[in-house]
């Protein structure tokens, strides 16, 4: 009997880890880059933790801003302010798969956000970022079905 609710336990995790994957933004909890406030990467140069009274639902994913104008800023034009590749790891993008992200990851190039794993991750990617960046801008459209 154990044997049989360990499986069902392990089928209901595999099948609900699957459907968060396929989303189009990576979130934690519904909330897109764990809550952090995307324009605050943009204005101050650092993770800034949003607030619920100012959310905003985008791509079926919710963003958190800690002011009104940051979350006037994002509707009038999200692409300007979202991560990249839905805030999936920058690097496991050009290597053709999605992969959760750290918000402390964060790097700004050319006006666009990006994310990556971890520290480690994020060390790699910097080596070669304007490669990885064409890589996976041609991985994403497939990675983004998966």
């Amino acid at each position: 009997m154990k044997q049989l609710l360990f499986g069902i336990g392990g089928l209901l995790l595999a099948t609900l880890s699957t459907q968060a994957q396929q989303q189009e933004v990576f979130t934690v909890d519904g909330k897109a880059i764990k809550g952090y406030d995307p324009v605050a990467f943009f204005k101050v140069a650092m993770p800034v933790k949003g607030i619920d009274s100012f959310s905003y639902t985008y791509k079926g994913a919710q963003w958190q801003f800690c002011s009104r104008e940051n979350l006037e800023a994002f509707k009038a034009n999200p692409e300007a302010y979202a991560p990249q590749y839905g805030g999936y790891c920058a690097y496991g993008t050009a290597e053709g798969h999605k992969a959760p992200t750290q918000t402390d990851t964060w790097t700004i190039i050319n006006n666009k956000l990006y994310f990556n794993y971890n520290s480690k991750v994020k060390q790699s990617w910097l080596k070669d970022t304007t490669h990885l960046i064409e890589k996976a801008d041609r991985q994403w459209p497939a990675v983004k079905a998966q």
